[in-house]
Order: C-alpha cells, then structure tokens, then sequence
C-alpha cells in the first residue's frame, strides 16, 4: 500500500504545480490598478470628446484640507476660486458621482471584453479507490477559446487531454487528447450586429450620458457653491451694516444724553436716541448670531468639521460692487436655441428616446422563431498516442436547431412595454423641452429685473447717505429733531442692505441664465461664463428677421 500512494502524490503533485502556474500571480491591487487604468483612459476619452476640460481621478487626495485641520492647521481665507475646489475635495455627493461616471465606464469594459477573444484553463487531478488501497490516478486538462462575432456568430474552440493511470497493475500513464471547434450562428431571432451588439452600444451611450451628467452635476454644484458663498458675503456685509448703524446711534445717544443733562435738549429726544440704540444693538446680535449659523451650515456643506473657523475673502464683496456684473443682452429665441443645442441633460433625454426605440426594435425581434445554424468538429487521438490523429476518428456534424414562436408571452409582455417606454420617453423630452423654455424665459426676466433693480437701490442708498447727512447737519443747526435722524440712518441701513441683496441678486441670475444656456464652465480657474456662440440656424433666422425690417421700412 505504500508504494500504491508514492504514485499518486507524484501525479497530484505534478499537476498541483499546473494548476499555480495557470493561475498566474494577478493580485487584487493589479486588477485594481489595470480597472483604473483602463477606465481613466475610457472617461478622458469621452470628456475630450465633449470638450470638457481636466483630467478624471476617482480616489480623492489623501491630505483633504478636512484632514489638515484635523492635525492643526489653520483654515485659509475663501476666496471663491478656493472655496469651490475645496468644495469639490470634499464633497460627498461629487465623490459619488465620480463613482457612478467610473461603474459606467467599468461596464463598458465588460461589454467589450464580451466580443473579444475569451480563453479558459481547467487542470484536474483525482486517486480513486476503494476501502484498501487506491486503486487508479487520473488528471485531465481542458484548453478552450470563444469569440462572439459581431453578427451572432459564435465560434467555440477546444483543446483536451485525459490523463490515467493504475495503480494496482504496472502500467504507465494513458494520455488521450482531443480538438473540437464549434460554430452558432442564429439566423432569425437574436441575429443581426444591431441586436447582437446592443448591449454594447447602450453601455457605450450610457458612459456618455454619464459623462454629459458628470459634467452638468460640477456645473450646477459649482453654481450652488458661489450662490452658497455670495449669500455669506451678503450676510456678513448687513453685519457690518448692522455694526456701523450702532456706532452711528451710540455716538447720537452720547450727544443727546450731554444736551440733554446741559438742558438743551429734552429727555424725550434723548429716550428716542437711546431707543433706537438699544433695538439696533439686538438686531445686531441677531445678525451676527444668523451670520455664525451660515458659516456652521457652509462648513457642512464643504464637507469641514462643524465649527471650523471660516474666513471669507475680505476682498470679495468690494470688488464684486467695483466691477458689477455686465448686462445680459442676448435675445430670448436665441438663448433658447443655444439651450436646446447644448444642454447636456437635454442631450441624455433625446438620446433615451433613441434607446427606448431601439429597445423596441429588439423586443420585436424576439417575437420571431429561433433558427440557428450548428457546424461542429471534433477528433480525438490514439490511447497513447496524444498527438496522433487518425482521420478515421475525426468526426463532424451540421444542421439547424428550430424553436418555434408558440409560447411568447414573456416576449410579449417585454415587447409591449418597450413600446409604453418609447412613447413615456418622447413625451419626457417634451416636457424637458418645455421645462427649458420656461426656465430660460424666467431667468432672463429675473436678470433683466435684478440689473434694473440693483440701479434702482445704488440711487435709493445713495439718497438715503445725502438724507442722514442733510439731517445731522440740521440736527446741529437746530433745524431738525432726533427723530429725524433716527429715520435717516433707519433708512440708510435698509438702502445699504437693499442694494447688497440686489447686487448679489443680480449676479446669481446672470450665472443662472449662462448655466440655462450651458455656457457655464468650471475649471481650476474657478467660474466661467462663455459668451454665446449663435448657432448657424438661429443666425439664419435672425438674418430673415433683419430682412423683414428692412422690408417693413
């Protein structure tokens, strides 16, 4: 019985050593590293495709400037431009997205290893026995290769050899091997590139349309981003209006208290002052304490730690009321136009119409019979002799296998839905259409009335300057009583908080109608707004409108 055991372990032995050497020395961290490879190269190539600019990384930086201030580093002052990359380095929901664009892309990879070529390697070894000794050692190796032809066609290719071996007789071992190819090709049901490659074309489009929901989503989230930081600002700027009003009442309150001790004044205008004094004071307090509770909640929205201290671009809000914001002067059909051309959510709406069509055609196509035709070939060598074919002991075989379109149900059903989905996809598209159009109409009248608006309050605050100047010059004068002042500096401070709103206002609606028309963009450079390149069919158009003045006049 010993000596029974020494050929088995040897045999076992020798094809344990096949069986590590087939499965090569791939780790998890290579097939990480060759997905991230193959799926960073997918995403760039459509982004360039669609003219979006930077480069796609899915891991987040390892030294977030979360984590910088968790070992003790002070937080920066946020400008805009910093405020939306440390939006984005820090963001939840842009590191999920970033996951949805690489799974789309990792699909992809999967469909088009589905048409390649395909090659599998499985190894064996077994000792039979009984309840005293074993009795026969055997192995057998099984080489195969499949490809799926863009037209259905599938060709199946194999390669064997069967090891055996007794262990009670002294014979050796007994190598057979075998080669078959076989060949599937559906004729009705199931054939055709457009059926048999869907699959691949719909993860094709779904890495664009992802692609195109990427971008819009870093669009729309940078735009929340610098509403997030021009409110603060206006925020932070009615504190500091807030501010200036109580200095400007207690110095009011000091002088009235000494004309009031001095008996020049009555003690009815001194409890005015020091009224009006006591109330700015607690809306200051509200103020500031509103002003605390932003910042908390824009921290938690960058993704810091709750409490983080955040100082905002002292710069910000001076240079936006030096510069102001330039009019937007392009007309509503045009702006319309350019939205309906370049919109990329709308881009993915008709291109799901174009998929729920083709679904339909599928669904259709399963209704027919399966027909296909089967083309086999095998041989298999002399016992001993694994590399010796005879051509007597090559065999072949072809014919048609025929399923008959009885029982269809499933397919049915399948294919009625499709075509629900086709008529709910249209219809989507128009209400896409139209939700633009209205969306687009309403932002231009919301900038249009913001710019006219903020003009409106720079006068109104202007006023209201020469009106608390003209009553403090008055009030000294004697010309004038406290209450006066009071309603002047009252209406300064409403004009000055009017006019930052507006401004800000005005601002948001103008980047508002860029992101309708998708002339937003966002780089490292932070926000662009890209002036509007009109379309040749709206040019047209607006050409024949010129002509029809002309002709008019």
């Amino acid at each position: 019985m010993p000596l029974a055991l020494r050929h088995p372990l040897r045999s076992t032995t020798r094809l344990g050593c096949l069986l590590l050497l087939a499965s090569g020395c791939t780790t998890a961290g290579n097939y990480k590293s060759q997905a991230d490879t193959e799926v960073t190269q997918l995403v760039e190539q459509r982004r360039a495709q669609l003219k979006i600019p930077g480069a796609f990384t899915l891991e987040p930086r390892a030294q977030t400037l979360r984590t910088r201030l968790a070992s003790g580093e002070s937080a920066p002052v946020f400008t805009l431009v910093d405020t939306l990359a440390i939006a984005a380095e820090n963001s939840r929901d842009v590191q999920s997205r970033k996951e949805r664009l690489y799974l789309a892309a990792l699909d992809l990879t999967l469909e088009r290893w589905r048409f390649g070529v395909q090659s599998g390697l499985t190894l064996e070894a077994f000792v039979d026995g009984d309840s005293e000794a074993a009795t026969e050692a055997r192995g057998d190796a099984a080489l195969t290769f499949s490809k799926l032809l863009g037209d259905g066609t599938e060709v199946v290719a194999s390669a064997g050899l069967d090891l055996a071996r007794s262990l009670i007789s002294s014979d050796g071992w007994s190598p057979v091997s075998d080669l078959g190819v076989t060949i599937t090709r559906p004729l009705l049901a199931g054939a055709g590139a457009e059926i048999v490659q869907e699959p691949l074309t719909q993860a094709e489009r779904d890495l664009v349309y992802e692609a195109r929901s990427f971008e819009r989503f870093r669009r729309t989230f940078a735009f929340d981003v610098a509403s997030r930081w021009y409110r603060l600002l206006q925020t932070r700027d009615e504190v500091t209006n807030q501010e200036v009003n109580v200095k400007n009442l207690v110095q009011l309150s000091e002088r009235n208290r000494a004309l009031a001790e001095a008996g020049r004044l009555s003690e009815l205008e001194f409890g005015q002052a020091r009224q009006n004094e006591l109330r700015s004071q607690n809306q200051l307090l509200s103020a500031r304490e509103r002003y605390a509770r932003e910042i908390d909640a824009f921290a938690l929205f960058l993704g810091l730690p709750v409490g983080t201290v955040l100082e905002l671009d002292p710069r910000g809000l001076s240079d936006l009321v030096a510069t102001g914001a330039s009019s937007v002067t392009i007309e509503e059909a045009l702006a319309i136009d350019l939205a309906l051309g370049e919109r990329l959510d709308y881009k993915n709406t008709l291109g799901a119409v174009e998929d729920a069509q083709r679904r339909l055609k599928i669904a259709e196509d399963a209704l027919q019979a399966s027909l296909s035709l089967v083309v086999d070939a095998s041989a298999t060598s002399e016992a001993g002799q694994p590399l010796d074919y005879d051509a007597d002991r090559i065999g072949w075989s072809a014919g048609l296998q025929f399923t008959a379109p009885w029982e269809k149900l499933p397919q049915r059903n399948v294919a009625r839905a499709a075509l629900i989905n086709w008529t709910a996809a249209q219809r989507e598209a128009e209400r896409s259409e139209d939700t633009i159009r209205a969306d687009l109409r309403d932002s231009l009248r919301q900038v249009r009335s913001n710019e006219e608006s903020y003009a409106i309050q720079l006068n109104a605050q202007s006023l209201a300057a020469t009106r608390v100047e003209s009553a403090r010059l008055s009030l000294d004068a004697g010309r004038a009583d406290t209450r006066d002042l009071l309603e002047a500096e009252e209406s300064l401070l409403s004009a000055s908080n009017a006019a930052t709103g507006a401004l800000v206002d005005w601002v948001l609606a103008r980047m508002s109608v860029y992101l309708d028309m998708e002339r937003l963009q966002v780089d490292e450079g932070g926000i662009l707004l890209l002036e509007p390149a009109v379309p040749a069919a709206a040019q047209a158009r607006a050409g024949r409108m010129d002509v029809a003045r002309r002709d008019e006049g």
